[in-house]
Parts: C-alpha cells; sequence; structure tokens
C-alpha cells in the first residue's frame, strides 16, 4: 500500500520528529548544534514558518512550528536536511545517509496540546537522563520561555502569551507548567501521533480538519461506523 502523504496543513500547530538513521549521532558536538540552529533560523524566515519550540538531541531532534502555507514545512524541512547532511558529511568525512527516512510530523489542536507538547519537549532531555532539570539543557527553547535568554529563532504562540500579562509571569508560569511535566499517558500520545502523521486533537477538530483536505486525517475517517464486533460464546 502506497504511504499517504504527510499532512501538513497552514495556520496549524504541527509537531515535528526527525530521527538519525539506524539511531546513530546526528550531532557530535557544539559546533553541529549551532549550525543546525542557524539554518533553522534562517530557513524560518525564508519560508515565514514560526518555530515555537525546539528540542536537539543527540541522535534525533523535535521542533514545534506553525507553518503560513501548506507547502511551507516540506520546504523548510527539506532545505534544512539536505544542506545539515551535506554540512555533517564533510565535517565528520562520512559518506551516505543520515536520516532515518523521511521526517515524522502531524498538527495538533493547539489549545490543549500546544504548551503540554513544549513541555514535553523541553522535557525529554531530562528523561533521557542527560540533565538533572531542564534549564540545564542548552539546546532548547526552554531558556526563552523561562527568561534565561533571548532566542531569536523562537516565535511563541499566542497560547504562551495568554498565560499571564507580563514577561515576568509568563515565565514563571511557564517554569510552573514545566515543572508539573506530562503524564506518561500524554507523552505517548504526543509521540505517536507524530511518528503515524494523524492529526491530535478532539473529535470535532479532527473533523474539521477533514473537511479542509482530501487526505486523511485519523486513523479512522471521521463519522465512519465501527465494524461490528463478532459474537462470543
Amino acid at each position: 500500500m502506497a504511504r499517504l502523504p504527510r499532512l501538513s496543513l497552514p495556520g496549524y500547530p504541527h509537531h515535528v520528529i526527525q530521527r538519525g538513521n539506524n539511531q546513530q549521532p546526528i550531532f557530535s558536538g557544539t559546533q553541529d548544534f549551532e549550525f543546525f540552529l542557524a539554518l533553522l533560523q534562517e530557513n524560518a524566515r525564508k519560508f515565514d514558518v514560526a518555530v515555537h519550540a525546539y528540542v536537539l538531541m543527540r541522535n534525533h531532534f523535535h521542533l514545534l512550528l506553525t507553518p503560513p502555507t501548506a507547502d511551507a514545512l516540506p520546504r523548510f524541512m527539506q532545505s534544512v536536511g539536505r544542506r545539515y547532511v551535506r554540512y555533517f558529511n564533510d565535517t565528520q568525512q562520512r559518506s551516505g545517509t543520515l536520516w532515518e527516512g523521511r521526517y515524522r510530523s502531524s498538527p495538533m489542536q493547539a489549545d490543549p496540546y500546544l504548551l503540554a507538547c513544549m513541555v514535553y519537549l523541553d522535557l525529554n532531555p531530562v528523561r533521557a537522563g542527560l540533565v538533572a532539570e531542564a534549564a540545564d539543557y542548552p539546546w532548547s527553547s526552554h531558556g526563552h520561555y523561562t527568561g534565561l535568554r533571548v532566542d531569536k529563532l523562537v516565535t511563541p504562540h499566542p497560547l504562551f502569551w495568554s498565560l499571564a500579562n507580563t514577561p515576568f509571569a509568563r515565565e514563571t508560569a511557564y517554569a510552573r507548567l514545566v515543572r508539573a511535566g506530562v503524564s506518561p499517558d500524554l507523552q505517548v500520545v504526543l509521540t505517536e501521533s507524530a511518528l503515524t502523521g494523524w492529526a491530535l486533537g478532539s473529535e470535532d477538530f479532527v473533523a474539521d480538519l477533514q473537511r479542509s483536505t482530501p487526505r486523511r486525517v485519523s486513523k479512522e475517517r471521521p463519522g465512519r461506523p465501527a465494524r461490528p464486533k463478532p459474537a462470543v460464546d
């Protein structure tokens, strides 16, 4: 069966995951992380993509972003991916593929999932045992949202602005969300939605999305009746 094209819907937040081939490292040191962030910033401007949050891990990365058009996300990812592979292969004196196939992504309903996804990204290095607290990890957007630094790559989503009326209050409120964390069940939902490519949201949200695209946005078509279960003796 032919694989479905990835969902890329303008104006909706998308959770993007890209992994290294065979779980191999895609960043070998500070220079690689910095080069990749510069590529993200350059191409975010070029394609007018709003990058709300990110975390760069040694063998994969997550992005949370909103594209302005249907083709902005794939063009953004293609440009970043191709240029980074050339750079990484040259500096590491290697050849061949770097990525584990295509990047994975899914659109999500901003409320209630966007802030939870930001927290999920921030806590990735903590779950991996790399740092004790999200603030200790330099390669994520956490520092921007908690007032530790200014990150020009980041474009806050309106839901972040709605946390409070002043910068300090917003930073405090967001830090409180990170300390509270996300449940294991929600971690699974956020990961699986991105890996499978299905939209993440309420039934009404998914139904609205389905009306905007011919591509299926959920595992079952909205409104499709469930198959009757066989009788059990």
